[in-house]
């Protein structure tokens, strides 16, 4: 049998295999477990392989590339228009393996071993960050209920907790203290490690040559960066900065029909982390930069006085997407060239 193309849908403990002929026909449905299906592909020739674009995706596409299969991985979202009728296992197979023949169909790049290991390192700063947040938080509820009172920036209630604790004269009962005691001990111990995660993230800034020709860009830190190379290595997946941008969710939302144009706010697609650390940057470009010093200044000033102060931040975000999609694509250096703004 010559097989066209092989859909793969993924599973935590079981894999379901569909391999399709050249006009569509289903010549193969079998399910594995993980190593099962990697003793199976290694005997099956040479195919085009998909996969949605999920947890152990790039695993596995990097084994089935190994073995010389020609790997693609496929956004759920843009699968599911191909799943006929009812939805099980094999139908969402049999969808991947159509889906992944198509011409103009949008992949996923397969990620390196590097770029999962600075994700995963964001990501557990980032749920670090909500648990110190939700400590916080907590503290400050228990403390009210007592009648005791801070400031809002947690720089105030870090200062004031250590009195707070000595203090035999404040309302707190012994239970309520020791409690109080225990969740001041975590929140320490979350800075500690917060701190770890941010060195960690400005050594691999520091010694990675896309990160450090980012960083060049005004509003992109080491935080930044990191994430970028994380989530889209050498930018060879878009092949415009506009198109990155777009997949940030940086650019209108449209719902146009009937030739009428209908644009909303930006779409909010994409990469929600990235997105926000981004918009951060530029804030930080926006609100503190001396204007006169980076080419970008006249732009800015000028835009000020026709946006709301949100739309600039933005779009400041929106360019500084671009730039660092250039930067990565080319190879080269950050080179600021002045913007011509009319007065």
């Amino acid at each position: 049998m010559q097989i066209h193309s092989v859909g793969i849908d993924l599973g935590k403990t079981t894999f379901h295999l569909v391999a399709l002929g050249a006009h569509g026909k289903v010549l193969l449905k079998k399910k594995f477990t993980q190593r099962q299906l990697i003793t199976f592909t290694a005997n099956l020739q040479t195919s085009l392989v998909g996969m949605e674009a999920c947890s152990g995706a790039h695993f596995l596409g990097r084994a089935l590339r190994a073995q010389g299969h020609e790997v693609k991985l496929i956004p759920a979202q843009f699968v599911k228009p191909f799943v006929k009728s009812n939805k099980n296992d094999f139908i969402d197979a049999e969808a991947i393996a159509e889906a992944v023949t198509r011409e103009n169909m949008r992949f996923v790049p397969i990620k390196t071993d590097d770029q999962l290991d600075l994700q995963a390192l964001h990501r557990v700063r980032e749920r670090l960050i909500a648990r110190r947040t939700s400590v916080i938080n907590q503290i400050r509820a228990f403390l009210l209920e007592r009648g005791i009172v801070f400031a809002k920036s947690p720089i105030r209630l870090r200062e004031a907790i250590p009195d707070v604790l000595e203090n035999a004269n404040e309302n707190l009962t012994p239970r309520m203290r020791n409690l109080v005691a225990m969740l001041w001990s975590e929140w320490k111990d979350l800075e500690l490690q917060i701190v770890e995660m941010n060195d960690e993230v400005e050594r691999i800034a520091s010694s990675d040559d896309a990160c450090r020709r980012l960083r060049q860009i005004p509003g992109i830190g080491p935080l930044v960066a990191t994430a970028i190379v994380a989530s889209i290595g050498n930018g060879a997946a878009f092949h415009k900065g506009r198109e990155f941008a777009a997949w940030m969710g940086l650019l209108p939302k449209q719902h146009s029909t009937g030739g009428r144009a209908r644009l909303s706010g930006i779409s909010k697609r994409g990469n929600r982390y990235l997105r926000k650390i981004l918009v951060h940057g530029a804030r930080a470009v926006v609100l503190r930069s001396k204007r006169d010093r980076i080419a970008m200044g006249a732009w800015i000033t000028s835009l000020e006085r026709r946006a709301h102060g949100n739309v600039l931040i933005v779009a400041m975000a929106n360019k500084l997407a671009r730039i660092a999609w250039a930067v990565l694509s080319t190879g080269q250096d950050y080179r600021a060239v002045p913007d011509t703004v009319a007065a």
